[in-house]
């Protein structure tokens, strides 16, 4: 029984260590995302935080919540951005005019808003525990859904990726 209850106790410490990890990388993308000077490469910088997510539920134990963060924000959203970037005739290279004038007056107010939003939290969950849970309803949801619905989401999957093929192409002929 010792035994068993060192394994779960090994098994959480790997979790939180992977948490920190993965929140540390979030972290480092989320800030090349808004100093980068590039368009292109901030959006690719925003596809990692996602993903980052992703890893975040899948250590939650909610998989197809993370299978749905990745199928509709990195592969959806992030095509409808980077068609934007192309449709637009955006500059490919880097832009110094991106950047606000007054960005130094946003970080003591995060700074602030980041203090005040841990206070708050810890003051109303200080010593709250979160009751173990049961089997996840989504599981019915997801077994179905990759079952028989699979083979039209890969088919969408492909007509997502020719529109984005000629979106490019459309918007590039210079």
């Amino acid at each position: 029984m010792t035994a068993l209850l060192l394994a779960i106790d090994d098994f959480n410490v790997a979790q939180n260590v992977a948490f920190g990890i993965i929140a540390f990388m979030m972290i480092v993308a989320a800030l090349k995302v808004v100093t980068t000077n590039n368009v292109v490469h901030a959006a690719l910088w925003l596809v990692l935080v996602l993903a980052g997510i992703a890893a975040q539920y899948i250590l939650a134990a909610a998989e197809f919540v993370a299978i749905s963060q990745v199928l509709v924000y990195i592969g959806a959203v992030m095509v409808l951005f980077l068609f934007g970037i192309m449709l637009t005739r955006a500059q490919i290279g880097k832009e110094s005019g991106l950047n606000n004038k007054g960005w130094a007056l946003g970080i003591p107010v995060a700074l602030l808003l980041l203090g005040l939003m841990g206070y708050v939290i810890i003051d109303a969950y200080e010593d709250t525990v979160l009751p173990d849970r049961g089997p996840a309803p989504t599981e019915a949801l997801s077994d179905q859904f990759l079952s028989i619905y699979l083979l039209p989401f890969i088919a969408l999957s492909f007509v997502l990726l020719a529109a984005a093929i000629g979106a490019i192409v459309l918007a590039r002929k210079d």
